[in-house]
């Protein structure tokens, strides 16, 4: 009889846990947002760059806050983060192609060699994480 109890109980439990799995999968929706490519680079001395900004155009329609951030930074370089952008929705102008810019995120870099460095700025709404490349240009002479 215990091995009965045990087998039914085991039984149960696992069916349980499967029903429970099952109930939280749920198909990949589309987002109703998206982050616009801006195809943007910054060109810095091999000194280092005091601070800039990166832009973000986020178009569509969305729910809760999307963060701005930069990733796969050059080595030293910091990013104090970006500005929430708070639930709403952002359309690019039909008659003029025009984007409201709705983000930007801090850029400071250190002294680095001569080269392209390339990054990443992201947005994320905490479901879906949204990026474009950004490249950084580092010469001897004047940007």
């Amino acid at each position: 009889m215990k091995t009965i109890n045990r087998a039914a109980r085991l039984a149960l439990g696992t069916t349980a846990a499967l029903a429970l799995a099952l109930s939280g999968t749920t198909t990949a929706s589309a987002a109703t947002w998206e982050l616009l490519h801006s195809h943007q680079q910054i060109c810095s001395s091999t000194a280092g760059h005091p601070g800039s900004y990166f832009i973000a155009a986020v178009v569509g329609k969305w729910t809760t806050t999307v963060q701005i951030a930069l990733r796969n930074l050059p080595p030293g370089a910091t990013s104090m983060g970006g500005t929430p952008i708070p639930p709403g929705s952002n359309y690019t102008n039909p008659d003029t192609g025009a984007t409201t810019i709705n983000g930007f995120v801090h850029i400071q870099l250190a002294p680095l060699p001569t080269g392209v460095y390339h990054a990443q700025l992201t947005a994320s709404d905490g479901t879906e994480t949204q990026s474009n490349p950004i490249t950084i240009n580092v010469n001897t002479g004047n940007c």
